[in-house]
């Protein structure tokens, strides 16, 4: 077989990587540890596959991703959604880690996704810390529910937990502040990020470390990654309907809180939000414009290493 025709597809589970190559019976499985890479990453060496594609499963990928990336491996990690929208339509309905690395070796070969930039070591430090956080306020937000309801005997306890929880999040957003001070250069896109009315320590590291390819990709990619980009979905009886669906979610819920905010403090985002609701948009379809029109900005900005006090200039386009 010609080495441009090689297309490696990766099951990640918690102990081990199951490796299919496409148009072939070949598989290998190696355990998900550093030897177990070390050998992923010699095996595929003699290989020389055009792409590598695996799924996201939570952080249990990067280890292996990295290793092969850093190997000079083109390296893909896709979103479990598509390769499963994928595997329904070729037919492939079963699920086992053997037939996943095939349907997703299948996956590299006919839908060719753009190798992305993976995480550095800090990003993936900043991933961690952001999940712990969401972590944090859940249990928040369930403590103070449980509060309202609680009777007499169980609401000291309910009280000191939600005292607890309240420090360890200015704790965790402490952390969040300091690590990005320590590094030079997302100290500088966070300054460019947080230039913007509306965006605040929370968005700016989530979209440095959730989003790395901000400032890299044209606004309907960049949309398109995260989930704002209306897509079509004329079938049966919908007809001229437009949905969000997809992307990144972790990515997706902090910039609605920006954007919420942004309505009301963002002078271009503010405007932009009541001209819609002015020709009869409804609230959420101007919101979800919004959130489009804000990372868009955004993206622009990391872009071209341009605050927010350069956001008229010609190249970030109509604010219209």
């Amino acid at each position: 077989m010609k080495t441009h025709e090689v297309y490696i597809g990766i099951d990640v589970a918690k102990t081990s990587l199951d490796v299919a190559m496409h148009s072939t019976e070949q598989r290998w499985n190696f355990s998900n540890d550093d030897i177990g890479i070390e050998h992923l990453v010699s095996a595929l060496q003699e290989l020389t596959p055009i792409l590598v594609v695996l799924e996201a499963t939570g952080g249990i990928e990067f280890p292996a991703a990295s290793a092969l990336a850093l190997a000079g491996f083109p390296v893909a990690v896709v979103n479990p959604r598509q390769v499963r929208d994928f595997a329904k339509a070729t037919g492939k309905l079963a699920k086992t880690d053997t037939i996943d690395a095939k349907v997703l070796a299948h996956f590299a070969s006919a839908i060719r996704p753009e190798p992305r930039v993976l995480p550095d070591a800090v990003a993936e430090e900043f991933a961690t810390i952001l999940a712990r956080r969401r972590q944090v306020i859940e249990m928040l937000t369930s403590e103070k529910n449980r509060l309202c309801r609680a009777k007499m005997s169980v609401k000291v306890s309910i009280q000191d937990h939600i005292k607890w929880l309240e420090q360890a999040l200015a704790k965790i957003d402490d952390d969040l502040n300091q690590s990005v001070r320590k590094s030079p250069i997302w100290r500088e896109k966070s300054l460019i990020l947080r230039s913007a009315p509306s965006v605040g320590p929370v968005l700016s590291v989530t979209l440095l470390a959730q989003l790395p390819e901000l400032g890299t990709l044209n606004r309907k990619q960049i949309a398109a990654l995260v989930g704002v980009a209306p897509l079509n979905r004329d079938s049966g009886t919908l007809h001229g309907k437009r949905t969000i669906w997809g992307g990144r979610a972790s990515v997706r819920s902090a910039l609605y809180m920006a954007t919420l905010v942004a309505t009301r403090h963002n002078p271009v985002i503010k405007a932009f939000y009541q001209r819609l609701l002015n020709k009869g948009k409804s609230k959420k379809v101007a919101l979800i414009a919004s959130m489009r029109k804000l990372l868009t900005i955004l993206n622009a900005m990391l872009k071209h290493g341009t605050p927010w006090r350069y956001v008229e200039s010609p190249i970030f386009g109509s604010c219209s």
